[in-house]
């Protein structure tokens, strides 16, 4: 059965023994994050890799106050937390989703019946304030007749010794589409800047970005009175001034008085939940397709509709049963420094501006548990969410390259830096379609480097990835270079958010590429002696 919020995740997590609960008194500056980092970073390379989970019962300076940290981070944790034997599960489930059995007939489609009530049973639904466990208690400002919000009562940790401040580092941040109306569920870290604003790190690319940059070409509507015929036009100044709404514009005498004024007057509703149920947090992480919601994912993969509830001050629905709700908004034209940040890169994030959001409505359950992580050089937590990414997002990638065997992308290059794809090739110049196919395909734009080897390749098998690189690539003719967007947590990169990507192609090179010496085979043993020697391996002692 699909976990109902947090604290039935925990439960289970102690019953399977993933639990360890920590009594000695421990601040959340530093010190939280150093012992969570040991614990990740436990059985190195072994099937016990990545420590237990751990919730911390003892917060200095925080009576009474409970923090889970390292919830996702082992291999049998993320299949806990996802309710499955194996992670490819769920993309066999997608795949099924995706291209459902070929059915003829009245009986066969009646087959298909139970798959698309299934569907049906994902969507979320939305219950009562007062069957809602996050509405148990409500604090509001005080000019709005409450007794006041101070996020600096939460447990907030401070993770790496030059980082800017504390930040939240698990939120689940809510955002409407303005032209949709969809609702995006995204992971943004969040520096607290006092009680009520927090810094809103969300990337130049990701789709709660474009949400405010939506916002603010909707402002850019010119008229008549203001000698501007060319609506479009105004919108690409005031893009290409903004950065897509990332820096001040840099000449507001191009941009008409009233277009400034519904900027500095316009506020985009945003509202985070923290500590929510495992799918609801990892959905969040899920490079889903723009058009599909990130509750309808975690509906996905509980098996069981997410209960949403109506927040108190904003027009945005958030689960019903996590741990915290902040509720707020973000001024289209307020932007402050953010960082450093110790991030995933094992670097630190230099400061930055990023939008402001401003709470205007905090929430919490009795006695509220404060999930967070803490990530850094890797092995972390975020390896295990990663590779679980990985898998669920494969069907997805088939939909536009089916030629696409399988990916692998390795925690030490940090996800974006580096992704191993087999192929299936069919025609020169196959593997530099995939590359471009890759760098085209939503989030994988950001992809640094990308390795194309062919179909008898094991992705998974770095040993045998790096054999097959460096044996099978004239790096002249095999290496390409391109220009495109890059992670803004690139430091590496000749621009901000902008840079060069590279290409490798190690698959086997044809005659119709312009190869034209032999190309040898691959030692493989024969198969009759290999079936003797497992008969009698274990007779020989030798492991």
């Amino acid at each position: 059965m699909a976990y109902t919020d947090l604290r039935d995740w925990i439960k289970q997590l102690d019953k399977a023994g993933e639990l360890r609960r920590i009594r000695e008194a421990v601040s959340p500056y530093l010190e939280m994050a150093e012992i969570a980092d040991r614990a990740a970073k436990l059985g190195k390379g072994t099937a016990k890799a990545g420590g237990p989970a751990l919730l911390f019962e003892n917060v200095t300076g925080f009576p009474g106050a409970k923090v889970l940290m390292n919830q996702f981070g082992s291999d049998r944790r993320m299949r806990l937390a996802l309710e499955v034997d194996s992670l490819d599960e769920i993309a066999g489930r997608i795949e099924v989703l995706l291209h459902p059995p070929t059915s003829e007939g009245f009986l066969a489609k009646l087959k298909l019946l139970p798959m698309l009530a299934e569907v049906g049973n994902y969507f979320p639904k939305t219950i009562a304030a007062k069957d809602a466990a996050c509405k148990q208690v409500v604090h509001r400002r005080v000019e709005d007749g409450g007794q006041g919000i101070d996020l600096r009562k939460l447990p907030v940790l401070t993770t790496w010794p030059e980082d800017g401040g504390p930040f939240i580092t698990l939120p689940c941040v809510v955002t409407r589409d303005p032209k949709s109306g969809k609702r995006n569920v995204g992971m943004y870290r969040m520096q607290v800047y006092d009680g009520e604003t927090a810094g809103m790190h969300w990337q130049r690319q990701k789709n709660a970005a474009e949400h405010l940059r939506d916002r603010l070409r909707a402002a850019a509507q010119s008229s008549a009175a203001e000698g501007c015929a060319n609506d479009a036009a105004m919108r690409v100044d005031l893009m290409a001034q903004t950065a897509g709404g990332t820096v001040a514009a840099e000449n507001t005498a191009t941009i008409p008085a009233t277009t400034l004024t519904k900027i500095s007057d316009d506020r985009m509703e945003v509202a985070v939940a923290i500590g929510t149920d495992p799918a609801t947090t990892f959905s969040a992480i899920v490079p889903a397709p723009p058009e599909v919601e990130e509750y309808l994912i975690a509906g996905f993969l509980r098996g069981k509709p997410v209960e949403l509830v109506q927040c108190e001050t904003v027009d945005l629905q958030v689960p019903a049963h996590a741990e915290y709700i902040l509720e707020g908004y973000v001024n289209l034209s307020e932007l402050r420094t953010e960082g450093p940040f110790g991030d995933h890169t094992g670097f630190y994030t230099m400061q930055d501006e990023y939008p402001v959001f401003h709470v205007t409505c905090l929430t919490h359950r009795t006695d509220p548990i404060y999930a967070a992580t803490v990530v850094g050089k890797p092995p972390m937590e975020d390896a295990w969410m990663g590779k679980a990414v990985e898998r669920i997002f494969l069907p997805l990638m088939r939909l536009t390259l089916p030629e696409i065997v399988d990916v692998c992308l390795p925690p030490e290059a940090v996800f974006h830096n580096l992704m191993i794809v087999s192929i299936r090739k069919s025609y020169a110049g196959h593997a530099r379609k995939v590359m471009h196919g890759i760098w085209a395909m939503g989030q994988a734009m950001f992809t640094k480097c990308i390795i194309v080897v062919d179909e008898d390749c094991d992705v998974q098998d770095l040993a045998e990835v790096t054999l097959r690189v460096a044996n099978n690539i004239d790096p002249e003719r095999d290496i390409q270079f391109t220009l495109g967007p890059v992670d803004t947590l690139d430091h590496a990169s000749r621009m901000p958010n902008y840079g060069s990507k590279m290409g490798i192609d190690a698959t086997r090179k044809w005659a119709a590429e312009g190869f034209t010496r032999p190309w040898p085979q691959m030692l493989k043993q024969d198969a009759s002696v290999v079936a003797k020697i497992d008969a009698l391996w274990k007779k020989l002692g030798i492991e």
